[in-house]
């Protein structure tokens, strides 16, 4: 399998090479030369395969024979060994979790199957590579404790300061060893603007810089299995399923329209977003105008300049018209997200978070268009995570999962910056 750069279809690189170099030359993001659908003899029988099962059909094409198939499968045991649970909510409406991993956020996926493909492609080499990564808030957490430890690779995330939560900004920030946290005093949009930058920069070439954003094809591509596992769940339902995506990057979401592309049987994606809504505009309105990012509640989506929606388009060959047959975008107030936290626990008894009632907002958005089918939105992330928003929302007190208890007491550490000269300066000393 080869990947071409967005920027210019003629430069193509292997599976490894787009891992390790994260973005083209030409900043272009990378994308799968084919897409070639499964057999109809997978999803007649999916729900007879494991997990682990699932995800190496899902994964192996797209790596190709750069990892031999035994180290795959190891990979992929590694990167799925906790639960995806499908909860039902209320009639033909389910909550797909994904923050049972060890940071309690979906990107948990992402980041330990990028970490140990990286780890396997630096096995024989002393060359230290340096993961540069830019997070909204789970991105970092996920993404420090994906590759703490790993053998020749030193992490350095970028964050918004004051733009986090507590909790998100512990995770990112307490590991040491080979991880560091540099707070930015500004947007996301202006962390992943910095991280870009860098992987341009000439001064850097010879620092073996790559990313552990979504816009790395390690941490786009694995988010395809938990799509996959939902329909394994929910296919004995038989009816069409309409699946509503928080969306702040559209990594996740992108994940999941290439899982269409792959024959997987979602009849419907929604993406919902906050008050940063570019994408729903551009539906809207024909014209892709990003605008200054907005603080929200829902902070890992607080992004105006979503990076992985040019790669929506491009599964569409850019054709508006043919996007919208299977995807709609929809934007909500945190007043709104905080009558939906309320409303899912009060009406439904499911606690819910920011993120995952955006996703709830955008399910019942689209629900009436799409008569007999079911719906699923995605809880992306642990209410605690933001339990000073959901306590005092629902006057509870949450309790504390040992994953996240284990690290309230730890100090922060942290760089603060305000320039990419600054992030460069940081690079270069290390």
């Amino acid at each position: 399998m080869n990947y071409y750069s967005l920027n210019n279809p003629n430069h193509k690189v292997s599976f490894r090479e787009a891992v390790m170099q994260s973005i083209a030359p030409d900043n272009g993001l990378y994308f799968p030369e084919t897409i070639t659908p499964l057999p109809a003899s997978f999803y007649e029988t999916i729900t007879a395969l494991t997990n682990e099962e699932i995800a190496f059909r899902v994964i192996q094409p797209f790596v190709g024979n750069e990892i031999p198939e035994t180290v795959l499968k190891q990979i992929i045991q590694d990167t799925v060994c906790f639960d995806f649970p499908v909860i039902p909510v209320a009639d033909n409406i389910f909550a797909l979790e994904l923050y049972h991993g060890p940071t309690m956020a979906f990107k948990d996926v992402g980041a330990r199957f990028m970490s140990r493909c990286l780890e396997y492609f630096n096995r024989e080499n002393d060359c230290k590579t340096t993961v540069l990564v830019a997070t909204s808030g789970d991105t970092g957490g996920a993404v420090a404790n994906g590759f703490l430890g790993t053998k020749n690779v030193d992490v350095v995330i970028a964050y918004p300061g004051g733009k986090v939560s507590a909790i998100q900004e512990l995770q990112l920030t307490t590991l040491g060893a080979n991880i560091s946290a540099l707070e930015v005093d500004g947007t996301f949009d202006d962390c992943q603007a910095m991280v870009k930058k860098a992987f341009s920069d000439a001064d850097l070439a010879g620092m073996h810089l790559t990313s552990a954003n979504s816009i790395n094809i390690a941490r786009w591509l694995p988010q395809m299995f938990y799509f996959f596992f939902v329909y394994k769940t929910l296919k004995p339902y038989n009816k069409p399923i309409v699946l509503a995506c928080p969306s702040g990057n559209f990594g996740n979401i992108c994940a999941g329209m290439l899982s269409k592309r792959l024959g997987l049987p979602i009849a419907r994606f929604v993406a919902a977003t906050n008050a940063n809504d570019t994408v729903p505009r551009f539906l809207a309105t024909g014209t892709y105008t990003p605008n200054p990012t907005v603080a929200t509640i829902s902070n890992a989506m607080d992004v105006s300049s979503p990076s992985n929606f040019v790669r929506i388009l491009e599964l569409y060959q850019h054709d508006l018209k043919q996007l919208e047959q299977d995807f709609s975008s929809f934007s909500f107030t945190d007043a709104a997200t905080l009558a939906a936290i309320k409303e899912l626990y009060r009406q439904n008894g499911y606690l819910s978070e920011p993120h995952g009632a955006v996703g709830y907002l955008g399910l019942q958005q689209e629900m009436p268009q799409q008569p007999g089918s079911i719906g699923v939105f995605l809880e992306t992330a642990h209410p605690i995570k933001f339990a000073d928003i959901v306590a005092s929302c629902l006057n509870i007190t949450l309790p504390v999962p040992e994953q996240i208890e284990r690290i309230l007491n730890k100090e922060k550490v942290s760089h603060k910056i305000k320039s990419y000269q600054e992030l460069k300066n940081y690079l270069m000393k290390k």
